[in-house]
C-alpha cells in the first residue's frame, strides 16, 4: 500500500471492487469480447454498488469520494484483460457524467444523472467526427436553434458506448461562424427521430460497442443545451485533463498487469535446465520494464493528487498519457516477448492486452496532439486555464 496517496478505506475499497470484479465480471468478459457489446444487468449491479457515484455529490445518489477511489476504480478494471469492458465503464462514469455533473441544469441532472449513477441509463460524449479526428475545433456537426428546439445534423465516430447507450452528450456548432466559441454541448435521447448509429469493428476494445453516429434532423428541447450557448469548446478542454490522465492511470495500470504476469510465467517456464527468471538478459529487461512502470505509476499518482485539491493540470495530463501511453505499449510488447510462441496465442492475455493497449496514443487526443499542447506551454508560455 502506497501510504503516501492510499488509506486503509482506499485499500478496503480496492479489495471490495476485486472482488465483485473477479465474481460478477470477470465470468462474463469472453462472451462480451465476442458478442461486441456488454449485456446491461452488469451496468445495473455497477449502479447497485456505488460505482457509478464516486465522483458525483450525494444529492444526485452519488458518494462523492477523492480521486483515488477513481484511481483504485481504473486500475482494477485494467486487470481484467478487458480494455473495452473498462472503457465502457470509464466512459461512462468520466466522460458523459463528468459534464452532466459539472454542466447539467437541475432538471437535466434530475432526468440524466441520477439514473447514470444508478445504472438505469447509460452515457456517452459524441465529439470526434469522421472528417475532425483530433480537431475539435474543425467539427462539422450543427444545431440550429428554431423556437424551442435546435436542429441537429451531422455526424460523430469512434464513440465508446456510441450504439448501446440510452443518451448521448452531443457537441455541435450553434454558430457556424466562430470556430471555437462557438460549440455547444446538448443532451441527446438514443430514442429520438433521425439519430442512427452503426456499430465499428475494431483491432481491440472489443467488448465496448463503439459506433458511428448520424443525425439528420434531430430535434433537441432547448432545455437540453448543457450550460451557456457557445462555451462548449472551452467545456470540452477543461474536462480533457481528466480524460488524459485517466488514460495515463489506465496505461500504467494494464503495463503493471502485464509486467507482473510475465514475471509469474517466467517463474515457472523452465529452459536449458533453469526458469527464464534465472537469465541475465531477461532479467534486465524485466528490471527496466519495472522501472517504467513505476516512474509512470508514481507521476500519475502526485498529478491525481494536485488535480484531487483542485488544481488545473493540463501539462500534466498531456504528459501522463504522452509518455504512460507510449510505456505501456513497449512494456506490453516486450511482455509478449517473453512468453515466446504461449504469447501470441489468443488463450494467453498477452494478445488481447498488446491489441487493447494500442488505443493508449490515439485515443482521447493523439500522442501528436498532445506534444504540441505541451510544446505550447513549454515553449510559447501558453496558459490554459478552466471554464468554470
Amino acid at each position: 500500500m502506497n501510504s503516501m496517496y492510499f488509506t486503509e478505506e482506499h485499500e478496503a475499497f480496492r479489495s471490495s471492487f476485486k472482488e465483485f470484479l473477479q465474481k460478477e465480471v470477470v465470468p462474463h468478459i469472453e462472451k462480451w469480447e465476442k458478442q461486441g457489446f456488454i449485456d446491461r444487468f452488469i451496468w445495473k449491479k455497477f449502479g447497485e454498488m456505488g460505482y457509478f457515484g464516486l465522483s458525483t455529490p450525494e444529492e444526485y445518489g452519488g458518494i462523492n469520494l477523492d480521486l483515488f477511489y477513481t484511481v483504485i476504480f481504473l486500475e482494477e478494471l485494467q486487470k481484467i484483460n478487458s480494455g473495452g469492458f473498462a472503457a465502457a465503464m470509464w466512459a461512462h462514469e468520466y466522460l458523459a457524467m463528468t459534464h452532466l455533473n459539472k454542466e447539467a441544469s437541475e432538471a437535466t441532472k434530475q432526468k440524466y444523472l441520477l439514473p447514470s449513477v444508478e445504472g438505469d441509463m447509460v452515457g456517452c460524449l459524441c465529439i470526434t467526427e469522421p472528417f475532425g479526428g483530433s480537431d475539435v475545433a474543425g467539427m462539422r456537426s450543427t444545431a440550429i436553434k428554431k423556437g424551442d428546439k435546435y436542429i441537429l445534423n451531422g455526424s460523430k465516430t469512434f464513440i465508446t458506448n456510441g450504439v448501446y447507450s440510452d443518451y448521448l452528450i452531443v457537441a455541435a456548432k450553434t454558430d457556424a461562424s466562430d470556430k471555437y466559441k462557438g460549440i455547444s454541448l446538448f443532451v441527446v435521447d438514443r430514442e429520438s427521430k433521425g439519430l442512427s448509429a452503426t456499430m465499428l469493428d475494431k483491432l481491440g476494445w472489443k467488448a465496448s460497442d463503439t459506433g458511428e453516429l448520424a443525425f439528420d434532423n434531430v430535434e433537441i428541447p432547448a432545455e437540453n443545451l448543457l450550460g451557456e450557448e457557445g462555451k462548449g469548446f472551452p467545456y470540452i478542454m477543461q474536462h480533457f485533463a481528466l480524460e488524459r490522465l485517466i488514460m495515463g492511470v489506465n496505461a500504467h495500470a494494464r503495463a503493471e498487469f502485464a509486467l507482473d504476469y510475465a514475471v509469474n510465467y517466467m517463474k515457472e517456464r523452465v529452459a536449458f535446465g533453469k526458469s527464464l527468471d534465472k537469465f541475465q538478459a531477461l532479467r534486465h529487461k524485466i528490471a527496466e520494464m519495472a522501472s517504467q512502470v513505476d516512474m509512470c505509476r508514481e507521476y500519475n499518482y502526485s498529478i491525481v493528487k494536485r488535480l484531487n485539491d483542485g488544481q488545473y493540470v493540463v501539462k500534466e495530463a498531456s504528459m501522463s498519457k504522452l509518455l504512460s501511453t507510449k510505456i505501456a505499449d513497449e512494456v506490453i510488447y516486450d511482455a509478449l516477448q517473453m512468453l515466446g510462441g504461449y504469447g501470441y496465442m489468443e488463450e494467453y492475455p498477452m494478445a488481447r492486452l498488446l491489441r487493447d493497449s494500442r488505443l493508449g496514443p490515439i485515443g482521447g487526443g493523439t500522442s501528436e496532439i498532445l506534444k504540441e499542447i505541451i510544446a505550447k506551454i513549454v515553449i510559447d508560455h501558453k496558459e490554459y486555464k478552466p471554464a468554470t
